[in-house]
């Protein structure tokens, strides 16, 4: 099986080299060839690699071990298990269909050739860090999707807005990194080891052990690793204060939206913390702060979304609300059900991202759900395939979204760790949100008046380097796109169905992550109590009638309806009714501007200080130029006895002959 795991993962790698070295020789054609036959490849490798594990074979082995300092072992190995399998299958599979995409979304770009060799990067980055068994090549995968996150952001580099927000992505996850380093080097500095199964095996006999933080303050080592581990996760997986580098990642075309937003990047932090539950086990401190820090961000992102205009920043926001209920899971010990989360969103919301580009295509690169409207029938592919990819978003019974939702909600209910309860009712009221601002989306979109001729604002997000034109000229109408962008979409439709139904039995209640996620069933009841109330996957379906849940969603989806269909002078009259909390919510909680002025105006005030009094003043000013005036002060006193005269010599050796014999002589005469 070692073949398959090599494959997997250097598969995609091989892709991208060779459409980025050799991208002029191999042409277009080739270039996109390569690298989908790459991750064709590596997910073919995972499909066999996932039913070798559910036979119970399982690897944890070194590959190859690059270095040993001090008798730390620095290697790059595999760990095979259902979790890595799962998600091996989930990268591979969403980022075959956004490659697939590719070839109609970037087919007049003269970046072809490069974007597909970046996202290729990005899958083996992905792949090497789901895969690793050791916290170095964790951090080089972690690392690795960051740097490639920032090429493909960046992508259109021409664009100021662009290089503004792959730098805002690049500078805020190194903020995440920074605690995520701290925390790696806890763990090695108290459990001896960067291997994870030693890790986790030398994690119980640590875990009254203290550290000094604070002189004088003693806090429990794994709260604090914990904690520092989980900084590295809110950096990726873009939980609030960290989140707003996700919605300026829009910038960056469509594809590697989907790709990020989907199935690799904000997913990595998720999966990181599911792999460490046997260290997050030992401290209830931390997952209160991590279901904390899921349920703001569920909730007070959904709100964000309300308010978006730009069709791929609304859905941006939803994946920032969709990880947040992920994280919830986390700190209710669920692990299962978050990484059941991460797999079903994965599938609808690449698939709302790439029907959001089919949009984009069909309007000339318009982003702006205002200037849109009764695309239905123009676009009836794009029109049933987020259709469906909504429902499942919004938890509809039956779609796939439905099961890992509803499961996190009752999860969040059955939790007993602090700030449990806040998260249960935050997550519930976030079912409205997004049933609200999802078929805003919908309906602005695919219904209502043809409204793209009467524009109000050009949307200006997504449009290739070089265009001057976005929107659609006067007498033409949107048309379908092609089989390359509709044919991802109807395979990504179909997961978005059914694999909900299929797979929440066996993944989360037959045992699926026994050995592999840790949970300690008497202090954190949560899935135990999932499991006392599961009935099947049709018994949850139907029971969705006399819960919450579902007649919250249906209340979001009526009440935009009737904004966006019956009466749409309500908005902006709700808008006049509450500017206050409009302006709060369009300015994005004002956080931008709370980093740019307070953390980065900080940052720069405080480095003209250490230019000016540093710099300019003790190095420049006393050390250099101070050194050199001390040597001029000394030598104009030289120069004032080196005057070149001869008698002057002979006058100044007397004298200090004279001076030397008296200093001899007094001692003598006192004597």
């Amino acid at each position: 099986m070692k073949t398959a795991y090599l494959l997997a993962a250097f598969a995609p790698l091989v892709g991208a080299l060779v459409a980025g070295l050799f991208g002029r020789q191999v042409g277009r054609a080739g270039a996109h060839t390569v690298t989908i036959a790459g991750v064709a490849i590596s997910f073919f490798a995972s499909l066999w690699t996932l039913f070798d594990v559910l036979q119970g074979n399982v690897f944890n082995g070194t590959l190859y071990q690059w270095a040993e300092v001090g008798g730390l072992n620095i290697e790059v190995g595999f760990l095979i298990d259902t979790l890595t399998a799962t998600m091996m299958c989930v990268v591979t599979s969403v980022s075959l269909m956004v490659h697939v995409y590719t070839i109609g979304y970037m087919a007049d770009d003269p970046g072809y050739q490069r974007f597909f060799s970046y996202i290729s990067l990005f899958t083996f980055s992905m792949m090497m860090l789901v895969m690793a068994n050791n916290f170095m090549q964790l951090f080089f995968g972690w690392e690795a999707v960051g740097l490639v996150s920032y090429l493909l952001i960046g992508f259109w580099y021409t664009r100021p807005t662009a290089i503004h927000a792959n730098l805002k992505a690049f500078m805020v996850n190194r903020v995440g990194d920074f605690g995520f380093i701290i925390g790696i080097g806890l763990v090695l500095a108290h459990l001896g080891s960067l291997d994870y199964a030693q890790v986790f095996e030398a994690a119980p006999a640590v875990a009254d052990r203290t550290i000094e933080v604070f002189p004088g303050h003693d806090w429990s080592l794994m709260t604090v690793a914990c904690i520092f581990l989980f900084i590295g996760a809110m950096g990726k997986s873009a939980q609030f204060p960290l989140h707003v580098w996700l919605p300026d990642s829009m910038e960056g075309p469509t594809p590697i939206s989907a790709l990020i937003h989907a199935a690799t990047m904000v997913t990595a932090g998720i999966f990181m913390v599911a792999r460490m539950s046997p260290l997050f086990e030992l401290s209830d401190t931390a997952l209160g702060v991590v279901i904390t820090i899921g349920a703001i961000t569920a909730l007070f992102m959904g709100f964000l979304g309300i308010v978006q205009n730009d069709i791929k920043r609304v859905i941006a926001y939803s994946t920032l609300s969709q990880l947040g209920y992920m994280t919830v899971a986390l700190g209710a010990s669920a692990y299962g059900v978050a990484i059941f989360h991460l797999m079903t969103h994965a599938f609808f919301k690449a698939l709302l991202f790439l029907g959001a580009g089919s949009v984009i295509i069909g309007m000339h690169h318009d982003q702006d759900i205002r200037n849109m409207g009764g695309l239905r029938k123009y676009m009836p592919i794009t029109w049933i395939t987020m259709l469906i990819g909504s429902l499942a978003l919004i938890g509809t019974p039956f779609f796939s979204g439905f099961y890992s939702k509803d499961l996190i909600i009752e999860a969040a209910k059955f939790a007993n760790v602090p700030g449990a309860r806040f998260a249960y009712w935050a997550v519930l009221a976030g079912v409205f949100v997004t049933a609200f601002y999802s078929f805003r989306l919908y309906f602005l979109v695919f219904h209502g008046e043809e409204r793209w001729h009467s524009r109000q604002a050009h949307g200006d997000d997504d449009g290739h380097a070089g265009d001057e034109h976005h929107g659609l000229a006067p007498g033409e109408t949107p048309k379908e796109s092609p089989w390359v962008v509709t044919g991802p979409l109807i395979a990504l439709a179909i997961p978005s169905v059914i694999i909900g139904a299929i797979v929440v039995s066996p993944m989360l209640f037959n045992g699926f992550f026994d050995g592999v996620i840790a949970v300690d069933a008497e202090r954190h009841p949560a899935m135990a109590e999932l499991d006392q109330m599961f009935h099947g996957w049709l018994g949850l379906a139907t029971h969705a009638v006399v819960t919450p849940t579902l007649w919250l969603a249906v209340a979001g989806v009526v009440f935009a309806w009737y904004c966006y269909m019956v009466n749409p002078a309500l908005p902006a009259a709700i808008r006049g009714a509450f500017g206050a909390v409009y302006r709060l919510l369009d300015n994005k909680y004002y956080l931008d501007r709370i980093n740019e002025f307070v953390f980065a105006g900080g940052a720069r005030l405080l480095g003209r200080g250490l230019w000016k009094g540093g710099d300019q003043g003790l190095i420049d000013g006393l050390a250099v130029n101070g050194s050199a005036r001390l040597v001029g002060w000394f030598s104009g006193v030289l120069r004032l006895v080196q005057n070149g005269q001869l008698n002057s010599y002979a006058i100044t050796m007397i004298a200090g002959v004279a001076l030397l014999l008296l200093f001899i002589v007094l001692p003598l005469l006192r004597g």
